[in-house]
Formats: C-alpha cells, structure tokens, sequence
C-alpha cells in the first residue's frame, strides 16, 4: 500500500540503477512531482507500485517496448515540511507503523562472533 498521491511533492532516495535500456534522469536527493501513481508490471520486474515524475517523460523502452515506463516507487520517500509530523500521528493512533525503512543512511552494527576456546 503506497500513501502517494498525485500532484504530491517526493525526494528521491535511490537513483542507482543497474543494467537498465534508457536514460534514468533522476538524482538523489532531488524533489520531484508525482503526475501518475498506480500497478504496474514488467517482464523483469513483476508488479510493482510505480510513479511517474513531473519533467520527467522517459520515453519509449527500446528494450521491452514500454512507453514512459514508471519509477519504482520505493525509489521515494514524501516530503515532509513539518519533521514532527510522524510523533503526531503516533500519539493520534499508537498502533501506527511506519512503512518505510528506519533510516537509509544508518550503518548496520557488526555483530560479533562467538568465541570458541579449546
């Protein structure tokens, strides 16, 4: 379930791409507008939330014959002018989950390992 909407303003989070046919166009940490959001599904991928940016026409795939083929949207996150919304909307419904990753920079800690001592 995906919370965008169109005319919606997002930022970019993961511009990298691997073995793709067209020109990406996106850079992270830039903010786009949504002009379409919905189900998508391709040949490589399956199905998945895509959207399609403002400014943003990518064109006709030449590999699968896509036309303006969407971005994945995992690849944004909302933009958020007020940074106290989410502890907001916690004290509304204390059952609230946050849908996205806790947070895309934070290093992962090394877990040590045990020991054996003969």
């Amino acid at each position: 379930m995906t919370n965008f909407h169109v005319g919606q303003q997002v930022v970019c989070i993961d511009a990298a791409f691997k073995s793709v046919t067209i020109p990406q166009g996106l850079t992270e940490g830039q903010i786009y507008t949504l002009r379409w959001v919905g189900e998508f599904t391709t040949y490589v991928d399956g199905t998945f939330i895509g959207v399609r940016l403002e400014g943003v026409e990518r064109g006709v795939d030449p590999t699968y014959g896509y036309e303006d083929p969407p971005f994945a949207a995992r690849r944004f996150r909302p933009l958020v002018s007020d940074p106290i919304s989410i502890f907001r909307q916690i004290a509304f419904d204390p059952n609230f989950k946050v849908s996205g990753p806790e947070d895309p920079g934070r290093k992962k800690e090394k877990v040590r390992e045990k020991e054996c001592v003969e």
